[in-house]
């Protein structure tokens, strides 16, 4: 028994001796490849390719997912020419040629290797990027290349948008209004018509959930009707490509699968020519874009109606057939991107200044977060070039507590927010349902169209301001009645909490030339920088002096990119590794008062 037990044991021996050699070997080898791999993700190239894509992006792209996302190029357009142009129709032209020259120059590489690799893709001029579906491989790809500044994801955001209040629970019944709306006249606009001012001649565009065209107060305003027939070509475009509730996708006529987009539109331009005087300056034209899908947008969606607005082009078109002297004049924007959900603080912020350079006032709702302070937290709402509207209890001068606040400081500008205020609780206006169909709602989205309608009748009253933003933006400001308040880190007017306060449109038009928005007065400003790679990043160390403001906007290539203190200095890492040439010039915090132009350059 021993002699044959020992007999067996020796080839086990052996065996077992084999396996653990075999086992260390590969645990060795294992060990070697982990430090290679780690040693790989931790080299300052994949570091810089790690830190050009965004968290979201990083998040939907794991384990094999498939995700949408933005593909923003290194080379952007400078616009800021278009400000030596006096005409809507001149700064038109020159924004979008300048933006669709700088895309049709960069984006040929990119779009054939997307061809070739059979991947779904849409390419954008107004921010020089491309809508690209993949996974976690194509994005790192991308983001390799030293023409891409950033890869930037493309959620899906749910608005939280006003709920219609029914019939049965309104103070009274929506069919049947006694007077003109209470909103309407809180801002003295009959006055203005009085005078012979509605409106007329300017052009309102709704970015929203769309518009029932055919709706008793709309359809006589709609640029795309003449009295017999409709045509929607140049004046309604959908984003919406799938989905698309009651509408469908891409529907060929204006539509609105909610009600928000018909009932802020109405409240801009609307009156059905009886008792429904429902709108601000009902002598203006309306188109319209739709941007959301029953209340949900997206970067791409959002970016998409603002490149429609600066050249509108036919139904079933594209961009190419873009033209700019059918943009609209002023757009209302009641939506939001959260970077709660995914989107990037600067995603669209090249898309707003664009249609500001274009002389196309855009007004943005400031949102439903309050009464908290820095609740204006949304993209658009806190860009200086947004004309950011807050909420008042219809018919007196005390905020609505949905209002949200400033200073903004999600993006460490501090800016003040919002600019002014209007009427956004209880407001009556169209709705989807039927062509006769009206509706209440609260919000931030309400007090908006109040602004956009009154911008309209300033611009037809003074058509001396017309497309010029920041007179007209001054011309609203230092008419508003003006409400003081201490909350939020802010006294006396402009204030975090009712801007430079609520609109009075006659005090406007009848003010005549505008008095410049009070700003410190600056002395010269003198900027120099020099380049330098850090971690192998093309880095731009930027110096400054003479500049008097708090804050700074600093300008790469004609596009703001950081909004920071005044302390005189700031490092840009491009996110750029190759050889590089980039312009700046710092400028006071949301004025056009700036410097010097620098040019940095880096070699291979």
């Amino acid at each position: 028994m021993t002699s044959n037990s020992a007999f067996k044991s020796s080839p086990l021996r052996r065996l077992f001796c084999s396996l653990f050699i075999t086992a260390a070997a590969i645990a060795a080898m294992a060990a070697i490849a982990s430090s290679r791999a780690t040693s790989q993700v931790h080299s300052p190239e994949q570091s810089a390719v790690t830190t050009k894509i965004a968290p979201w992006v990083m998040e939907h792209t794991a384990n094999g997912q498939q995700a949408e996302f933005l593909v923003v190029l290194a080379d952007q357009a400078d616009v800021s020419g278009a400000a030596a142009f006096a005409t809507k129709s001149e700064k038109g032209r020159y924004v979008r040629d300048a933006l669709w020259n700088k895309s049709q120059a960069s984006q040929g590489p990119i779009l054939q290797l997307l061809r070739e690799r059979g991947l779904e893709h849409r390419s954008y001029y107004i921010v020089n990027g491309i809508l690209v579906k993949g996974g976690r491989d194509i994005a790192e790809m991308l983001a390799a290349r030293t023409d891409v500044a950033r890869v930037e994801g493309n959620p899906e955001i749910q608005n939280s948008l006003p709920q219609p209040v029914p019939a049965a629970n309104a103070s009274s019944q929506p069919g049947a209004p006694a007077t003109i709306e209470p909103g309407i006249t809180y801002t003295h606009a009959p006055d203005v018509w009085a005078l012979g001012f509605n409106g007329q001649n300017i052009v309102v565009a709704s970015a929203d959930t769309g518009v029932r065209w055919t709706h008793n107060a709309l359809k006589p305003h709609y640029r795309g009707w003449d009295g017999v027939t409709a045509d929607h070509n140049f004046n309604w475009h959908d984003s919406i490509h799938t989905g698309g509730g009651s509408c469908g996708p891409d529907s060929p006529q204006p539509c609105d699968d909610f009600f928000h987009g018909s009932h802020t539109t109405g409240t801009a331009i609307g009156d059905d020519g009886g008792a429904n005087q429902i709108g601000m300056a009902p002598g203006a034209k309306w188109i319209a874009c739709r941007n959301m899908s029953v209340g949900v947008g997206t970067p791409a969606r959002y970016i998409e109606c603002m490149e429609f607005f600066l050249a509108p082009y036919p139904v079933g078109g594209d961009p190419s057939q873009g033209d700019p002297t059918k943009a609209p004049d002023v757009t209302i924007n009641s939506w939001g991107c959260p970077t709660s959900e995914g989107c990037s603080v600067n995603t669209l912020q090249a898309a707003v200044e664009a249609q500001a350079a274009a002389g196309i006032m855009m007004v943005v709702a400031a949102g439903n977060a309050g009464p908290g302070c820095s609740t204006v937290i949304d993209p658009p709402s806190f860009y200086a070039a947004s004309y950011t509207a807050g909420a008042l209890n219809t018919g007196s001068d005390t905020i609505a507590s949905f209002s949200s606040r400033g200073p903004a400081t999600i993006d460490g500008s501090n800016r003040t927010k919002p600019d002014i205020t209007a009427p956004g609780t209880g407001t009556r206006s169209a709705s989807n349902s039927s062509d006769n169909a009206y509706t209440f709602a609260d919000g931030t989205s309400m007090a908006t169209p109040h602004i956009a309608g009154a911008m309209a009748l300033l611009w037809s009253a003074i058509p001396s301001l017309q497309n010029q933003i920041d007179p007209s933006r001054a011309a609203l400001n230092n008419a508003a009645v003006h409400i003081a308040t201490n909350q939020c880190s802010s006294s006396g007017t402009p204030n975090n909490v009712f801007g430079w306060g609520r609109v009075d449109i006659l005090a406007a038009v009848t003010s005549g030339s505008p008095t410049p928005t009070p700003t410190p007065t600056p002395g010269a400003i003198t900027l120099t920088g020099r380049g330098k790679k850090i971690g192998g990043i093309n880095t731009s160390r930027l110096s400054w002096s003479g500049a008097t403001s708090a804050n700074i906007d600093v300008n790469r290539d004609g596009v703001v990119i950081a909004t920071v203190p005044n302390n005189g200095k700031y490092n840009d890492s491009t996110g750029t590794t190759g050889q590089a040439t980039f312009v700046y010039k710092v400028c006071e915090a949301a004025t056009q008062t700036c410097s010097n132009s620098v040019t940095v350059r880096f070699r291979p």
